[in-house]
């Protein structure tokens, strides 16, 4: 794993201390959690080409689905043909499937490799130690910090989860993994198309959906779940990361195929 310290925990540890030192320097208060939500939009910001490539192709799948489900039709019991088929109408679109997993490992990767040993590594030590292993970790000794800096934001300990904290906050801290599921039920909504008069009745001439639909429509729910459930047992400083990084992600979700699914909530209201 030494490699994953000096690919992903090094570098995001030294752009967290640079954004540390920019807010402290200006009097920003609570630096450190202004600094991983800064972290996090940059993150963000970098995987932009990746991330809109996989919201562009979901789009695309989304849109040949009803062709998909008339090819399955057409050769119903012919594995081979509507193979043959689908690959056809792929090479038609321009669309490769297996290219929308990139993005999704990747963010995988620095989350679990990157960003969640780094959190562990600098909001789990007190006083001197702080100093001494982040500093190790710095390219430039112009970075180096000179104290220890503050771990609360907004009168929470970064470091700490909320299970640990609820005995001295309270009931309130449970908005934490309540809104970390929120975030991700909406961003999973908004990928799935909006209902129309149309694919409904291809619905009702399919006696039952394909394992793709059936696993999105238990992801929907499951999914955001876990998250919470996940959340309840991560630091806040963790918890801060995915919350901001699941913002973007919807605001950009937003840009490139619209609300999805979630127009019909507004529909309804």
């Amino acid at each position: 794993m030494q490699i994953f310290d000096v690919l992903l925990v090094q570098p995001i540890v030294n752009l967290l201390v640079v954004f540390y030192h920019i807010f402290t320097s200006i009097n920003i208060p609570y630096a450190l959690g202004f600094s991983i939500i800064a972290l996090t939009v940059s993150i963000r910001f970098l995987m932009y080409p990746l991330m809109s490539k996989q919201l562009q192709l979901s789009k695309k799948m989304q849109e040949m689905a009803p062709h998909l489900s008339k090819i399955k039709e057409k050769h119903k019991g012919d594995m081979k043909r509507q193979q043959e088929a689908t690959m056809a109408l792929y090479k038609e679109h321009n669309v490769n499937p297996a290219a929308g997993c990139l993005p999704g490992l990747l963010q995988i990767v620095i989350l679990l490799f990157g960003l969640y040993p780094a959190m562990m590594k600098i909001l789990t030590l007190h006083g001197k130690d702080i100093v001494s292993t982040v500093n190790h970790m710095l390219y430039s000794p112009a970075l180096n910090l000179t104290k220890p800096w503050d771990t609360g934001f907004l009168g929470v300990h970064l470091g700490q989860t909320p299970g640990q904290l609820f005995s001295t906050v309270g009931p309130v801290i449970l908005l934490i993994p309540v809104l970390t599921a929120a975030f991700q039920f909406v961003q999973s909504k908004m990928m799935i198309p909006a209902k129309d008069p149309n694919a409904l009745v291809v619905k009702k001439e399919t006696k039952q959906d394909d394992f793709a639909t059936t696993f999105q429509k238990q992801s929907l729910y499951i999914l955001p779940l876990m998250i919470g459930f996940f959340s309840w047992n991560f630091s806040v400083g963790l918890s801060l990361y995915w919350n901001t990084f699941s913002i973007f992600g919807i605001i950009q979700q937003y840009k490139v195929a619209g609300l999805g699914a979630v127009s019909e909530w507004f529909k309804k209201s």
